[in-house]
């Protein structure tokens, strides 16, 4: 099968393309986060014990997680709107399931699927998009849907805590239902059907990468409530650590790998992946803290909590569709590591005026700062990441770099914890304060390595092929083996 992306010049299909694939990412990315506040609602509802509450959030985060690449590469082979279709149906019916769940075992089973849905649907969102819109014109579109993505990531707690205080907690999950019976028919009539490279499916690189995967994410998201030096704990992360070392071994010497491991060789495919891991490691944790020191020190309500985050989680809605246009003239390296740097100030400045009582008006600069950092971020780096490696190559990276941020949101979530635990707890409004600041200036220093790892990424060197009309030209005049050389010359773009 060869590839058979078809990029649109019409604007018309380009913005249909735009609307789908940011509904459904916004689907995807809402609820990581927005079961959080929710928990109590549902724990008096449906009863379980702590450890199914945490399955609950955890269950999804998992298999989320571990089969974002395998969606990808069964969209490469399979066709990315087929695929893309059926990650969203199973995700809406999931969703559907979860609302009526009679028990909290139901509940967690049908997180479990959502969570599989969702990573089918995910990455293929951006290689639909990016299918679908002239090059000259991707900036603008991914500042877009980097402003929907990371607006539902950050918004989660608001939504969850404002539906279930004013409604019900069955609502965070039946929203997703109109949602998604409102796409599935646009997406049959409006996306073009596009594909990888055609080579076959990678059986052992997709068992070596999910277990890998499945091993870390589990250990991280077990390790703050078993404790570090559980055995199971340890036992998932080390074969998990093994397993993708095993995988990274085997994809070097594969024919066909699932994720070809010298797209690593591209400062600009490693450096931006980089900066996406430690990002969401300090963004995370930051983001799951920082609301319960809202509503828990502070006394806000879900709602209250979520409005007065505002300047920092809606910030994307005003300000990257702006950054997209700038990463469009200048490119996406400045524009990336300018909005990390200042998210990175935004978090240690929080972590410096964080008290027991703190005024709203004393963290507003640092809600702001931080807003406008993340608003940077999202689209340049999809557009960086997409315009690394080559179209047909495009559905694995964009789930490689999804798959490496769910890493980083857990590990984020994991490693600030235990230093909130560590330093702190729960016992009173100032022992939350005393975990809560170190806590955030860890966070702010990650994220200020994620700005240097986005400055090893190369400056614009021209534009990447387009299309499949670019490759076969490249393909007719060079031949294979200056074909390959090109390749590698626009990974290194």
């Amino acid at each position: 099968m060869s590839q058979q992306n078809a990029p649109s010049t019409g604007r018309g299909e380009a913005v249909w393309a735009l609307v789908i694939t940011s509904v459904a990412g916004f689907m995807a990315a809402l609820d990581n986060l927005v079961v959080t506040t929710a928990l109590p609602s549902i724990r008096k509802d449906l009863g379980g014990a702590l450890d199914d509450l945490e399955w609950t959030v955890s269950a999804y985060t998992l298999t989320f997680a571990v089969l974002l690449m395998f969606g990808a590469a069964l969209g490469d082979r399979f066709g990315r709107r087929r695929l893309f279709i059926a990650g969203l149906t199973v995700f809406t019916g999931a969703s559907a399931a979860a609302a009526m769940a009679p028990g909290i075992g139901s509940l967690i089973a049908a997180r479990a699927v959502q969570g599989v849905g969702a990573a089918v649907m995910m990455p293929l969102t951006l290689t639909l998009l990016t299918a679908a819109v002239p090059a000259a014109r991707r900036g603008t579109m991914y500042g877009i849907w980097g402003a929907v993505n990371g607006l539902a990531v950050a918004s989660g707690p608001l939504i969850g805590g404002s539906l279930t205080e004013h409604v019900s907690w069955h609502w965070i999950f039946w929203l997703n239902v109109p949602l998604g019976l409102a796409v599935l028919p646009l997406a049959r009539l409006r996306l073009a059907e596009s594909y990888g490279t055609g080579s076959p499916l990678d059986v052992p690189g997709t068992l070596l990468a999910s277990g890998g995967l499945f091993g870390v994410v589990y250990g991280l998201v077990r390790g703050p409530a078993d404790g570090w030096s559980d055995v199971v704990v340890l036992t998932a992360l080390f074969s998990g650590a093994a397993l993708l070392a095993g995988f990274v071994i085997y994809s070097s010497r594969a024919e066909h790998p699932m994720l070809p491991m010298r797209l690593f060789r591209s400062r600009a495919f490693a450096g931006i992946n980089a900066a996406s891991l430690l990002m969401f490691v300090g963004m995370f944790g930051s983001i799951f803290l920082l609301s319960q020191y809202m509503q828990g020190v502070l006394g806000y309500s879900p709602t209250e909590a979520g409005l007065r985050m505002l300047p920092w989680t809606g910030m994307p809605m005003l300000v990257a569709p702006v950054a997209g246009i700038l990463s469009d003239r200048i490119g996406g390296r400045p524009v990336v590591a300018a909005g990390l740097f200042l998210q990175a100030v935004g978090l240690g400045y929080m972590a410096v005026v964080a008290t027991a009582d703190a005024s709203y008006a004393v963290q507003l600069p640092a809600l702001i700062v931080s807003g406008v950092g993340m608003a940077l971020y999202f689209a340049p780096a999809a557009n960086l990441v997409m315009s690394s490696v080559r179209p047909q190559e495009q559905g694995i990276a964009s789930g490689a770099n999804n798959a490496l941020r769910e890493v980083g949101g857990a590990l984020g979530i994991a490693v600030m914890s235990s230093i909130f635990s560590a330093r702190g707890g729960y016992g009173s409004a100032q022992s939350f304060v005393d975990g809560l600041r170190p806590a955030l200036v860890t966070g702010s220093a990650v994220v200020a390595v994620a700005a240097l790892a986005a400055l090893v990424i190369p400056a614009r060197r021209g534009a990447v092929p387009a299309g499949p009309e670019d490759e076969r030209a490249l393909d007719r005049t060079q031949g294979p083996a200056s074909g390959e050389a090109a390749a590698l010359e626009t990974t290194a773009r």
